[in-house]
């Protein structure tokens, strides 16, 4: 064989390796995901087991011409829970959990949830409901943009109940109680004579073993891994309702530099994780209702006239929230329970017919 043959054949042998590497080639985009919690943290699993996976996989089935790097910063290593929309909306991070629940100023339209409680139980009414209110209500999307960006993905607590080293079988068990109760939640007391304690998950334990508190208002996932349970052993389930707490969120300008099919992957994974979630809290509250018994917790549930009367004696929570949130803030409650009730639920109490009751 001459030379210049095996030189031919070589380069045509060669022709289908580099046309098949020519084909795949992608480009890799290094991106930054953050947040204020750890991994163990229920909305911050999500980002981490669910929406990186699916943003990867995504861009795999389309094409396979990008893929991302990703630079993980969980667990506060960048900001703290009280920053979490300053670091998204200023790029500390390009991606990060942005809690929503600690942005009453500046978010107040997303708070509508703690403004009416006893609205719904059902946490996935609630995540479902704000998927479509980023998305479609258009105070909230300029809110959103507002503040340099995109929200992707909805995550929201299960509903609350009482824990307490006493137990409660009436609304007049309340009576002259402190009940831990930070921020927004303190207003649900109103009406019951329990006087609410500020503090967050990590001081209830302490709160309640000191005395400084006698029970908290919370939620079986997030109680869970405190074990404030050990020190307020009666829960009483009251179903004051599920809360939207904020989701994932995008830097904006960077969102929009993003080519497009990562841009479809950010958004269709967000989707995902938004589901993903609502499925990890059904299952979270049924596992940790379980293991609170199995240690020697005693669950009973407010009787449905007490309950009522506790509804019944509630203030105008909502106008107070209307008032100070801006002309969008009844477009907001009417879209709220619009999809509360489209979903076949009854709120406990119709707090957007009393808005200007």
């Amino acid at each position: 064989m001459t030379m210049q043959r095996r030189s031919l054949l070589g380069a045509t042998a060669a022709l289908p390796l580099f046309a098949a590497h020519t084909a795949t080639a992608q480009s890799a985009l290094t991106i930054q995901i953050a947040a204020s919690h750890p991994i163990q943290n229920f909305w911050i699993h999500v980002m981490k087991n669910t929406f990186q996976p699916e943003v990867d996989r995504f861009l795999r089935d389309n094409g396979n011409t990008h893929r991302v790097n990703w630079r993980e910063a969980y667990g506060g290593t960048l900001y703290r829970f009280q920053d979490t929309m300053e670091a998204v909306r200023d790029n500390i991070t390009d991606i990060g959990f942005v809690g929503t629940l600690w942005e009453g100023s500046t978010m107040p339209l997303q708070n509508v949830t703690y403004f009416t409680p006893f609205a719904t139980g059902d946490h996935t009414v609630i995540a479902n409901a704000f998927e479509n209110m980023n998305a479609n209500v258009p105070a909230i999307r300029q809110n959103w943009a507002g503040l340099n960006m995109v929200p992707v993905a909805s995550f929201v607590t299960d509903t609350y109940h009482i824990w307490s080293n006493f137990p409660v079988r009436s609304l007049d068990d309340l009576r002259n109680r402190k009940i831990s109760a930070p921020g927004t939640s303190a207003n649900w007391l109103q009406g019951t004579g329990a006087t609410p304690v500020d503090g967050a998950l990590t001081t209830y334990y302490t709160d309640i073993q000191t005395g400084v508190s006698e029970g908290a208002l919370s939620f079986y996932v997030g109680i869970l891994p405190t074990r404030v349970y050990e020190v307020a052993r009666f829960i009483t389930e009251c179903d004051v309702g599920a809360m939207y707490v904020g989701g994932i969120g995008i830097n904006r300008q960077r969102f929009e530099r993003w080519p497009e099919v990562v841009r479809r992957a950010m958004v269709a994974a967000g989707r995902m994780a938004t589901d993903a979630h609502v499925r990890d809290v059904n299952d979270r509250v049924v596992a940790a209702k379980r293991e609170m018994v199995a240690r020697g917790a005693v669950v009973t549930t407010l009787p449905a006239s007490e309950r009522q009367r506790w509804i019944r004696g509630l203030p105008n929570l909502a106008r107070t929230w209307a008032e100070s949130s801006g002309p969008a803030a009844r477009d907001v409650l009417n879209a709220y329970f619009a999809a509360i009730r489209g979903a076949g639920q009854t709120p406990g109490r119709d707090w957007d017919r009393e808005l200007t009751a």
